[in-house]
């Protein structure tokens, strides 16, 4: 272990933080219950169907991006998903750089939904 790592740390901090779930895992973890549901597709991919008390947050936008997510609450997970899979994770290492605790990523996207 090089002296660098052993200061700040492995490589990988932010692991830990996001996890993927598959769609049963997620519908389970997020049904009939009150979660931090993001939707980060674009307005029209999310008018075209998503999934029920998500809200759309356009990962593209990246100012109205940072501006929504600082108003959530960084204690409690974050559920976030976009149409594969791609753009969630890209999303989910930003919130954990924002200070988020725990985000849970949908396996696949709303494709597998």
């Amino acid at each position: 272990m090089s002296f660098l790592s052993k200061l700040f740390g492995t490589h990988k901090p932010a692991t830990d933080k996001i996890e993927i779930l598959n769609a049963a895992a997620y519908s389970k973890a997020i049904i009939g219950k009150k979660v931090q549901l993001v939707d980060v597709r674009t307005k029209n991919e999310y008018l075209d169907g998503h999934i029920a008390k998500a809200v759309n947050i356009d990962f593209f936008n990246a100012d109205n991006f940072t501006k929504s997510f600082e108003k959530m609450d960084k204690d409690q997970p974050v559920y976030v998903y976009c149409r594969s899979g791609a753009r969630s994770k890209k999303a989910a290492n930003k919130l954990i750089g924002m200070g988020f605790d725990k985000v849970y990523d949908l396996k696949g996207g709303y494709m597998q939904w």
